[in-house]
């Protein structure tokens, strides 16, 4: 790993921008027209609708009930749906849990691989009672956060494991409020539905890509806080952690750190697991001060590496409630 690491920081990968851009909608005459923008316009203005009032229906329904009926009906919808229909996803799950836990029996990847689609049925499904959730989470170590912010910008760096969707609540309550990049979900509705319940959480919602990098500064500089997810998984695919593999400038990791460097912004991370059903533990783990460096960019693969460090154990040792398990490696 050292030798990997030592190359990696000769020759650094240049970070790709990525620009988000929404998808545009067909004109109601193309319901008359060429067969391809027929077939288009129609999905979109009447196969589409349809869903979108079965998103609607299916939110609004699941607010109504019981915070532990909710819960428990998304991982059973979970355990029914993932081996069904998304066989490819789960193969490459079984193929991460080889790779990353060697040691594991058969079996025991397979309990991991099982919790993991209750997980992610349970969190698609609590979506519509975050506000709720929020009220059953024992937090620890609260005072990283306060005592972090009280002394400039902070960057709040989250991880998808339990549901991390209720984190906000308390951030805000802290009085930290914090932006986050958001990239809405395929779906008008879906879209809707999650621009909504992040604002009444209170999150700001900074564009996602290349174009929240400005309002993600002016935050900083001005004192603020912002909220970045440093596991993730873009186009099928894991960027972090690196999970032994040779670090790279691309993602997330990257781009904490060059901002924090930028505005002298603190790093706090933290994370969210579910301990039994609709019930949550929450860590705020030591806040990271990046070292000194003698002139912008010597440190930027450590810096990477030093965050990598944090956040990777954690992933490791919760990957049954981890959102990119399914993602290629």
């Amino acid at each position: 790993m050292a030798e990997v690491n030592k190359k990696a920081k000769s020759v650094p990968a240049k970070r790709s921008a990525w620009v988000y851009s929404a998808p545009a909608a067909p004109p109601l005459a193309d319901l008359f027209a060429s067969a391809d923008r027929r077939r288009a316009a129609f999905r979109y203005h009447v196969t589409d609708n349809i869903q979108n009032l079965l998103d609607f229906a299916v939110h609004f329904g699941l607010k109504a009930m019981p915070a532990r009926v909710c819960s428990a009906a998304g991982a059973r919808l979970g355990s029914f749906i993932m081996p069904r229909w998304h066989k490819s996803a789960v193969k490459k799950a079984q193929k991460n849990l080889e790779r990353l836990l060697p040691d594991a029996t058969e079996e025991e990847r397979d309990r991991i691989l099982k919790r993991n689609w209750q997980n992610q049925g349970r969190i698609m499904t609590e979506f519509s009672i975050v506000g709720r959730l929020a009220r059953r989470v024992v937090w620890h170590n609260l005072n990283y956060f306060t005592e972090a912010h009280a002394k400039g910008p902070v960057i709040m760096v989250g991880m998808h494991l339990g549901n991390w969707e209720i984190y906000a609540p308390k951030l805000v309550e802290l009085g930290l409020s914090p932006s986050a990049n958001y990239t809405p979900p395929a779906g008008r509705a879906r879209a809707w539905i999650a621009e909504r319940v992040r604002r009444k959480l209170g999150y700001g919602l900074m564009p996602p890509g290349k174009e929240g990098i400005r309002p993600a500064l002016k935050i900083l500089k001005e004192g603020g806080a912002i909220s970045v997810f440093c596991d993730e998984g873009f186009a099928g695919k894991i960027r972090g952690p690196f999970f032994d593999r040779p670090p790279h400038l691309e993602g997330n990791l990257a781009v904490v750190v060059r901002l924090a460097r930028l505005t002298q912004a603190t790093i706090c991370p933290g994370y969210i697991l579910r301990k039994e059903g609709a019930h949550f533990e929450a860590f705020a783990l030591p806040p990271i001060t990046l070292p000194p460096e003698n002139k912008p960019g010597e440190r930027l693969i450590d810096d990477v590496l030093l965050l990598n460090s944090v956040i990777e154990p954690v992933v490791r040792a919760h990957l049954d409630q981890w959102y990119f398990l399914d993602n290629a490696l």
